[in-house]
């Protein structure tokens, strides 16, 4: 699958965007066959299974500009560098424990000329900023995640949702999310095909914990 896919479902792209987002096949290519950061089988997925799932959480939400966005556990990039990509005056912090991906991370974002991207090698519950909305892409259980979020938002509002957290995860939530108060979006209300019909974007404003 090509970007065509992704000017399928966001047809008011810049040219430059549009250049961004075409660029990112032959750059995580590249990079994929020094440090494995997408599964070999998927990278002829790249387009619907990373850079269109993160554009899942455009769906549900625009981040205005002046945004501070979080990205835990980013591993290559995702959600956070298509993000960046369509949300250009917003900034996006992504971050990870595993150094080699974010190497990975700088190399992109410098190579499709983002500006808007800092990548950090560590871990999130360490971090001392504040932001608006915290994102990720099923890299725990949410109340374990939660816990990493103590302290990490902005009282100030910026954006039609509360401050908060963007989560895309998969499969039956109901369990996993007992408890909290949150708004669950099918991904299959936006996007056709096979791999989106069990995919979610879960938002939880920071009222659900200590923030």
């Amino acid at each position: 699958m090509s970007v065509n896919l992704i000017l399928e479902y966001f047809p008011d792209l810049t040219e430059t965007q549009k250049d961004q987002f075409r660029k990112l096949e032959s750059l995580y290519g590249e990079w994929n066959e020094k440090i494995n950061v997408i599964s070999r089988k998927d990278m002829d997925s790249l387009y619907e299974k990373h850079v269109l799932h993160s554009l899942g959480i455009a769906k549900v939400m625009e981040f205005s500009p002046g945004t501070r966005v979080l990205d835990v556990g980013t591993g290559g990039g995702f959600p956070g560098i298509p993000l960046a990509i369509l949300y250009p005056d917003a900034h996006f912090t992504l971050i990870d424990s595993i150094g080699k991906k974010i190497t990975v991370v700088q190399a992109v974002a410098e190579g499709i000329g983002l500006q808007n991207v800092t990548a950090v090698h560590g871990r999130a519950e360490k971090l001392k900023e504040k932001f608006h909305f915290v994102i990720s892409r099923a890299v725990t259980q949410m109340p374990e995640f939660l816990r990493w979020l103590k302290g990490k938002f902005e009282k100030e509002q910026l954006n039609d949702k509360h401050n908060g957290v963007l989560y895309l995860k998969g499969g039956d939530l109901a369990e996993e999310l007992a408890g909290l108060r949150c708004e669950i979006f099918d991904l299959k209300k936006f996007f056709d095909g096979e791999f989106f019909e069990t995919k979610k974007v879960v938002y939880l404003s920071k009222g659900n914990f200590n923030s």
